[in-house]
């Protein structure tokens, strides 16, 4: 049997949210992502890339984990955005062999980082 082309790949994010209607909000406005809901506890996302999906079922309580990291052509534009929806930045915009990136944590508690080579 042939391996397939997504083997051993990341191949799904879940978001264990607090409430859907407020994540699809945030992560639509600040990041353009488009959703498919699937019933009312469960909705999925696309990033153009990536899918995933929101799982209703209480906010993060806990730090840690792997860290979600975002690309924007335009870190500085993306950060003013994902301010404006409700986004808390954690730690500002710092640069980095190869590139620039700011982390922020979303209305669930969840900690991402946006990165930007340019």
């Amino acid at each position: 049997m042939a391996k397939s082309s997504n083997d051993k790949r990341i191949d799904y994010v879940e978001f264990s949210v607090g409430d859907i209607a407020r994540s699809r909000n945030f992560y639509g406005k600040a990041f353009g992502w488009s959703f498919k809901d699937y019933g009312p506890s469960y909705c999925e996302f696309n990033d153009g890339r990536l899918f995933g999906g929101f799982a209703l079922g209480g906010q993060k309580k806990t730090a840690g984990g792997p860290l979600v990291i975002l690309y924007a052509d335009r870190l500085d534009e993306t950060q003013r955005r994902v301010e404006e929806v409700g986004g808390k930045i954690v730690k500002p915009a710092y640069s980095f062999p190869g590139g620039r990136r700011f982390h922020f944590s979303d209305p669930d508690g969840y900690e991402l980082a946006v990165w930007s080579s340019k």
